[in-house]
């Protein structure tokens, strides 16, 4: 890990003012940043959005500042990725520049467990305001806040606002327009007088950068007796020193009893509960974090959610095939004949559109998603799935990076920087790319939708109950994964649970609507520019070398003759005798191959290996080529056992070269993605390889 604190380094200050916003996870910072910057960056209801510092610029009153929205940290003395990354920012450490006043975020629903936090920010004595948001549901839920009390308590001023609604956004900015130009004071802290002086002693020992930079000089060293490790370069060797003298002294406990005596003293006047009524929340999670009715309700949900993927989208589905179908007859019709009409036919508009014809099921994965992580329930999962997950040997709190690896893996492995420690961050990022992302999801629809009858089992229709069990075949296979490198190539002690439950709140349409737009773009913008390359490519090799029609006879099928002797065919063939055995022939080893790019690949690359752009008004479409497909001897390609075997492939292979790519991004080395792709490569073989030999033993065809 590295070193959490270094000597501030001079670096050229930013002529515009800075203000950081800080708080704790699920506080609202993010949407009150998006409402300040006018941005849409993504907001969640759980912790591990926000990974990274978000910079966006903005004007008060003529003044151009920089503003920036940091991780959400329960604790200034936090040790995961994103916790050091708020740390940094907020005290100025690592060559950073300290910013010029603090805009601290707290959630009126929970504002005894907030107020602890804001204690910590408020002894560092840098210009601070404070926004108080949610306070309409508290005063829902029958609390009701002084908040004026509240101010004079914090010493600093106090504004209730609003980022969705955008109460309060006007009085925020002008009230932060006066803070940037206001001095501010530490709040105090009453501590034991051994632990006072041995502070203060500190202090005067830190080294000249650090007494010389912006904050509370005491309330600096009390930080860094918490904070900083032995080992620490800069810092370490003068705690380890103060750290000797209070060897009776408990200082992490005595700096909480301070805090907290100061809050409990304090709450009964900022906090009047109107009556004893149970709040909504407690009565519905009664229910959602059981341990049976829990996961019996979450499996039924996503049962539902995979069915409706069908139905509901279906009609949209037909229409967009009935597009690209009439593009390609028009398309057929305007070019002359020869190889640039087969290039924009079958390569451009029967490629792309094989892959985009299943948007209306990525949008309607990604708002259902949406809907479940702004309503409060995702991190009721995270807390179910830690049951399962400690006897795995991994964190509960990682099942958060995993859920977000239901849209892809990419944020999922950056967002494992929210777990503590190197060991959990490591263990999570092997088995993030086992979550089913949404570019699989083109994948299983296709084979689905054209091998499996639209029919009942035990009640429930077979499509959607296909679907829901690939996706619990990729959280099972991560779980077996993680206790098994938890075992072996990656020991250690699992750290507790730590995870706030966020009162449920009705879902945001504008916040949900902006979520699925950013995710359906970035798969949009992957159809026109990883996709469309990559059928470029696969085209090529599927149309040269060009055959000579004259040269063959009569009766023959020069489509299947130019096919069965392109460079494509000849690279499938090539690598057919290891896929054979998984029930796969030459044709869908291209699409292998081309995945491999981009899990969606394979449906663009079946659409030019069939010729699914070379239509006319009768033509079929991709799915009902691909039930007819037939080797030589007449055997179908596809049969529903082919169809299964290829989807437990595609579950288990590391088949997303930007998911390996970030894990070398976040690990430092070519080693571990190396690992990755070796073990989930073989692992998907012989998974298929026991479905298809294991069900033509049993008689399936």
């Amino acid at each position: 890990m590295d070193a959490l604190v270094q000597l501030p380094r001079r670096k050229a200050a930013d002529p515009r003012g800075r203000v950081a916003v800080v708080g704790r996870p699920n506080a609202g910072k993010t949407t009150l940043f998006n409402a300040l910057a006018g941005t849409r960056h993504q907001v969640g209801n759980y912790p591990g959005v926000t990974v990274e510092g978000v910079h966006a610029g903005i004007e008060l009153g003529g003044q151009p500042l920089t503003l920036e929205d940091l991780p959400g940290t329960y604790s200034l003395c936090g040790r995961s990725g994103e916790e050091r990354v708020a740390i940094r920012a907020i005290l100025g450490l690592t060559g950073r520049q300290a910013p010029d006043a603090l805009l601290l975020v707290l959630d009126a629903t929970q504002l005894e467990q907030q107020l602890y936090f804001a204690t910590q920010v408020l002894e560092l004595g840098r210009p601070t305001l404070v926004a108080l948001t949610f306070a309409d549901e508290a005063r829902r839920a029958g609390v009701e806040l002084d908040v004026a009390a509240l101010s004079q308590w914090l010493g600093a001023p106090t504004v209730v606002v609003s980022g969705t609604s955008g109460e309060g956004l006007d009085e925020l900015k002008a009230r932060l327009a006066a803070v940037l130009q206001q001095a501010s004071k530490p709040r105090p802290l009453t501590l034991p007088a051994s632990l006072c002086a041995a502070v203060d002693a500190l202090a005067e020992a830190l080294p000249a950068p650090w007494r010389d930079s912006p904050g509370d000089r005491r309330a600096l060293a009390l930080w860094a007796l918490q904070s900083v490790e032995p080992d620490e370069p800069e810092l370490g060797p003068i705690v380890a020193q103060t750290l000797t003298t209070l060897q009776d002294v408990d200082v992490d406990a005595a700096v909480a009893i301070a805090r907290w005596h100061a809050i409990d003293d304090a709450l009964p006047r900022l906090i009047r509960t109107a009556g004893t009524v149970q709040q909504l929340t407690d009565r519905i999670d009664r229910v959602l974090v059981h341990p049976v009715w829990g996961f019996a309700l979450f499996l039924t949900i996503m049962t539902v959610l995979f069915q409706g993927l069908f139905a509901w989208s279906d009609p949209a589905i037909q229409a967009i095939e009935a597009f690209f179908g009439l593009a390609g007859t028009v398309a057929a019709d305007v070019l002359p004949d020869g190889i640039f009409e087969e290039f924009v036919v079958a390569g451009l508009i029967g490629g792309v559109g094989s892959v985009l014809v299943f948007l209306p099921q990525i949008v309607l994965l990604f708002g259902i998603i949406g809907v479940l992580e702004d309503s409060g329930y995702m991190a009721r999962v995270a807390y179910l799935m830690d049951r399962i997950m400690k006897a795995c040997g991994l964190h509960g709190r990682a099942f958060v990076p995993m859920l977000s690896g239901f849209a892809c893996a990419v944020p999922a492995v950056l967002a494992t920087r929210t777990l503590e420690s190197r060991r959990d961050r490591f263990l999570t990022m092997m088995v993030v790319p086992l979550m089913t992302c949404a570019a699989r999801l083109p994948v299983y629809t296709l084979i689905i939708a054209a091998l499996f009858p639209v029919t009942v089992f035990g009640g429930v229709p077979v499509q959607g109950l296909l679907m829901a069990a690939m996706y619990l075949l990729g959280i099972g296979s991560a779980l077996v994964v993680a206790a098994v490198l938890g075992r072996t190539l990656l020991k250690g002690k699992r750290a507790p649970l730590l995870l706030e439950l966020p009162p449920y709140r009705i879902p945001r349409a504008r916040t949900i609507g902006r979520m699925t737009w950013a995710r359906t773009r970035t798969f949009m913008t992957d159809a026109g520019t990883v996709i469309l390359a990559c059928t470029v490519v696969l085209w090529f090799l599927l149309a040269f070398p060009r055959v000579d029609a004259d040269s063959l006879a009569p009766d023959a099928d020069v489509a299947t003759v130019q096919l069965n002797g392109s460079y494509g065919a000849q690279l499938g063939h090539a690598i057919e005798p290891v896929i054979k055995p998984l029930g796969f022939d030459w044709s869908i080893g291209i699409g292998l191959i081309g995945s491999f790019a981009a899990r969606e690949v394979f449906v663009a690359t079946m659409g030019v290996v069939y010729g699914a752009g070379e239509v006319d008004e009768t033509s079929p479409t991709l799915r009902q080529r691909i039930r007819t497909q037939a080797h030589a001897d007449g055997r179908p390609v596809y049969s529903p056992l082919v169809g299964l075997s290829l989807m437990v492939f595609f579950a288990l292979s590391a088949q997303c070269m930007s998911t390996l790519a970030a894990i070398k991004r976040e690990t430092r080395s070519w080693r571990w993605p190396a690992f990755v792709f070796a073990y989930m490569t073989a692992l998907a073989w012989v998974a298929s390889f026991v479905v298809y030999q294991g069900g033509r033993a049993l008689g399936f065809g």
